[in-house]
Order: structure tokens, then sequence, then C-alpha cells
């Protein structure tokens, strides 16, 4: 791509309009020539020609629109060039190959947006033609899986999405690569891509030190946070020792967001750097070093907690701390509690979240994690509820898929009845501890049990895409809504994750469903037509899913 000029902006949208002047860059004045005749043509067109008295263009608006048109030439061809900028680097080279030619015009109608004929009616109704604009984050991640870049004259228009829509920076940021980059110095509409992910930037050779230090010293935040990754995977202990030799002079926000990193790759080799981090001056950081150090059950902190948490609760019953001391403080317990919650409760939960849960078996005498949670809290405080919350937080944390098990329970039993918790929202993130079948499977069960109304934010966590069990679970729901005349509004954010999620196989099998069948003497009014309407549109996007992969596959 050639490097945008002086006058044209980095991207679409962002033309200049050529300057009106008669010395390159400064205002026309009174003395110009010219002036007094275009001072009259706005003031014609200010008041209206018919209102208009004395001297200018008088007679139709055409009239007057032709005699701006005549003058606006003149003025233009009599203007005097700005000196010259100096032309910017060539954007660096992007070793990665563009996507095929089909997949190109691809993403261009996907950035659009444009969602063809037939698409949408009234009453927020969204018609059956498939929604392009939630399919773009689907061929971002497939172009990242094949390594692909962005097509050169796309980069501007993808970094206008990114900016629209957070949700789609990563990808889009990893697509564009080094020429997004280069392209985001140079207009300020796309300064966010530099706080981003370098996304496919040429970095250093992770093995060359002094190479390393100029960039982690004198690169730009992205290109930073791109080196600390790169480091960290070729090195997981280097990463740390990199943090160390500027954790001093980095801002709090960038503190926080280098320390987030080391979630990745994780291990012992991180203690001292994160025990260090506890006394950190920002009280964000200092809680994610806890946090972090709480995920390795053989730190120094996570023994603290656990004898800590073992003080508290046993097998005689449980008993809340009586006050947040200065080892609890430097250890992450954050001291106050949140509106309604009361103090003791709330440190009893960050005590015992953060302690291993490879303790309790000892202290509960041998018994395993299902026995454990199905045991009756001998207490009347009614701290029950507060204990299985805080081990539902410890088993996301610490990833420990027996306890996760344990405190889901079977699938079929009644939420509200489950054995460690009846959020779905916390169920849902024990959900993502277990193995990417096992998960299917327990949500699958889950959507037979008890229908789709509560199955949402299960469903979001299921791996894509949703095949066999799974998926054959989601559309047989759907069914059953549709011929039972369900409202059927109730069920439209289902039936969209179901266009993003489902195996595009599946569109065969939906085929018959896009009729619409006979209303039921009870059915909410309209549903059979609405039914048939968004079977249609959810057939529609598997068969362009279906398209779009078969498109970005390499030839």
């Amino acid at each position: 791509m050639d490097s945008p000029g002086p006058a044209e902006g980095a991207g679409p949208g962002h033309w200049t309009p050529p300057r009106t002047s008669s010395e390159g860059g400064a205002p026309m004045g009174e003395g110009d020539e010219g002036y007094g005749e275009w001072q009259e043509l706005v003031g014609a067109a200010l008041l209206g020609t018919d209102r208009r008295r004395g001297g200018g263009p008088a007679g139709s608006p055409e009239a007057l629109l032709d005699a701006a048109a005549v003058h606006t030439v003149r003025r233009r061809a009599g203007l005097r060039p700005a000196g010259a900028r100096p032309r910017p680097e060539p954007a660096p080279r992007d070793p990665r190959p563009a996507p095929p030619e089909a997949a190109g015009r691809r993403l261009a109608q996907l950035l659009a947006g444009r969602t063809g004929a037939g698409s949408g009616g009234g009453g927020g109704r969204r018609g059956s033609a498939p929604d392009l604009t939630e399919l773009l984050p689907q061929w971002l991640a497939a172009a990242a899986r094949h390594g692909y870049r962005a097509p050169a004259a796309l980069v501007p228009a993808l970094l206008d999405a990114a900016r629209a829509r957070t949700d789609l920076r990563p990808q889009a940021l990893a697509l564009a690569g080094t020429r997004g980059l280069w392209l985001a110095r140079m207009n300020p509409d796309w300064r966010f891509a530099l706080r981003g992910g370098a996304g496919g930037g040429e970095l250093p050779d992770v093995t060359d030190p002094s190479a390393v230090e100029r960039l982690w010293e004198e690169g730009l935040f992205a290109e930073r946070v791109a080196l600390l990754g790169a480091v960290r995977a070729h090195e997981p202990a280097a990463a740390p020792r990199l943090l160390a030799t500027t954790w001093g002079s980095e801002r709090a926000e960038d503190r926080l967001m280098f320390l987030d990193s080391l979630r990745v790759g994780l291990s012992l080799e991180d203690e001292p750097f994160l025990e260090a981090a506890l006394g950190d001056r920002s009280r964000n950081v200092r809680a994610t070093a806890a946090e972090l150090l709480s995920a390795l059950p053989q730190s120094a902190l996570a023994g603290r907690m656990a004898e800590r948490a073992l003080a508290c609760v046993g097998p005689e019953g449980v008993a809340p701390p009586a006050e947040c001391d200065g080892g609890m403080l430097r250890d992450g317990v954050v001291k106050r509690p949140p509106a309604g919650r009361g103090e003791r409760a709330w440190w009893l939960g960050q005590l015992v979240e953060a302690a291993p849960l490879s303790c309790w078996r000892e202290r509960f005498g041998g018994l395993g994690p299902a026995e454990i949670v199905a045991l009756p809290v001998a207490t009347a405080e009614g701290w029950t509820e507060e204990l299985h919350a805080a081990w539902c937080r410890a088993a996301v944390r610490q990833r420990d898929p027996d306890w996760s098990r344990a405190l889901l329970g079977p699938a079929s039993a009644p939420p509200a009845a489950g054995p460690g918790t009846a959020s779905l929202a916390e169920r849902a993130k024990l959900l993502e501890t277990l193995p990417d079948g096992e998960r299917a499977a327990w949500v699958a069960e889950f959507v037979r049990a008890h229908g789709l109304s509560e199955a949402f934010q299960l469903l979001g966590v299921c791996v894509v895409p949703w095949a066999g069990a799974l998926g054959r679970a989601v559309v047989d729901a759907l069914d059953i809504a549709r011929e039972a005349g369900s409202y059927p509004w109730s069920f439209s954010g289902v039936m969209g994750l179901a266009e993003r999620c489902l195996d595009p196989s599946e569109a065969g099998r939906l085929e018959a469903l896009t009729a619409a069948a006979e209303e039921p003497p009870d059915a909410s009014p309209g549903a059979a037509a609405y039914w048939a309407e968004a079977f249609q549109r959810l057939v529609a996007t598997l068969r362009l899913r279906a398209a779009m992969l078969s498109e970005l596959a390499p030839a």
C-alpha cells in the first residue's frame, strides 16, 4: 500500500478538503481577490435568494449553486500549495500471506456489514438474512488459525471496526499486524491500537539480550506487551526478570497489565517477583499479585491463607475471623466489604477462595470434594452459602476439575438444588475448568432437562462449533419451543448464539423447520411466522459460515 499523502489522511473518512487560501495555509482575507463576491454568496445561502437585498446572486437557488460552483473552482485554481511534508517511512514488511481472493472479498463484505435483501422489517424483527457483523469475529479467528495477514486495502476499515467494537480489537490488531500499527501512528482515531497487542509485529530474537533490552526500554507499549509475551513463551522465568528491570518506573496501569500477562505459564518460579509485588503502592497491583500467588497451591501465600482458612472452617462448624489484621491485608484481603455484605462473611470468603483446595481433604478426615460439599455446615449463622461460593471461586482460580464437578452436581438436578451454587454465572465459570467434551455433555444434559430458558450463560462457555449431543439438544429444544407456540422473542438470544455456534453441518437437519407451521390455539400471535423466519436465518447463517471456512482454506 502506498503511503498516504499529507492531505489524504490514513483511511476512509479522513480526507482533508483543500484549503481556500491565496497563500499556502493562510485563511482568505478581505484583501484577497474574489473575497467580496464569496461573502455575497455566503450571505445569499444563509438568508435565502428571495430575501437577499442589494448585490449578489438573485433568482432561483439553482443560480446560487451555479455561482458557488464557479467561485469554488476559481478559488481552488488560485491556491498556492503549501510546503511539502516529508513522506513517512514505508510500512514494515509483514511476511504473512494474504488470504485467498474470495476470502478477502468476504472480509470486505463483513466489514461493510451488508446483510443483503430481505433483511429486516418492522417491529425490531431481524429478517431471514444472516447478520454479517456477528460473523466478523469468526472470520478473524479462522484467518488467525491459517496465519493470514489483512489485505492491505482493508487495513483502514479493519482499524475502524476495531475502534467501534472493543471485542474485535485483539483479533483485528493481530490481523492488521505491522501495517496496522504503522497507520495508527499517523491517525489519532486509531491510537488505541498502540496500546493493544502488537499483533504480527517484527520482534527481536528473544535470545539476543541487547535487542530485547533496547525494545523493552524504547518500544511502544504494544510492542513491549508483545515482547514480554514472546520472552514468556521462550523462557517463562525470564519474563519477571525483564519486568523487574523497569518495574519501579512503570505507570500503575501498565504494571497491572504486565503483571496480568504472567497468568500464562504461571509457576513457582514467579513467586519471588509476585511476593515483592504484594508491597506495591497500587492496590490493584497488590490484589492481582495475591490472586496469582493463590493460584499456586505450593506458594507461601497459599500456605498462609490455608492456615487462616483451616482455623475458620472444619467438621465442627464455621467461625469467620474476628478481625482483618495487617498480615491479611498484605496478602490481598480487602478489608471493607461491598454494600450489603457483612465484614466477617466477606473476610471468610476471601480466605477460603485463596486457600489450596487440597488442604480440605485432611481437615475433613480424608473425604473427597463431593462428600465435603454435601456435608451440612454446623453453624447457626448460615455460613453455608458463603462457604460454597468461596469454594466455587477457588475451584475456578485453581482450575480444579474435581472440585468443579462436585460443586456443579448432576446437570439434571434442579438449578436451585445444586450442591455448590445455584448461580448460573458461577456454574458457567466452573464448567470452563472441565475438558471440552465433558463440558458440552453436561450442558447438553442441562438443556434436555431444563430447556433453554436458563441455559444461555452455560452455552456461552462451550467450545464452538457445537457438535454432537450439544448441537442436537439445542436444536431439539428450539423445535419443542416452536411446537409449543412459546413466546418467540424469549428465545432470540439463544437463536442468535446458535447462528454463531452451531456446527454448519446442522443446516441440512434444520431445513425442515424453515416452513411456517400451523399455530397452536394458545400460541403467541405471529409465533409461527417468527419461528419460520428465525429458522430460515439460522440455516442461511450456517451455510454462510461453511462458505467462509471454505474460502479461507489454503488453495
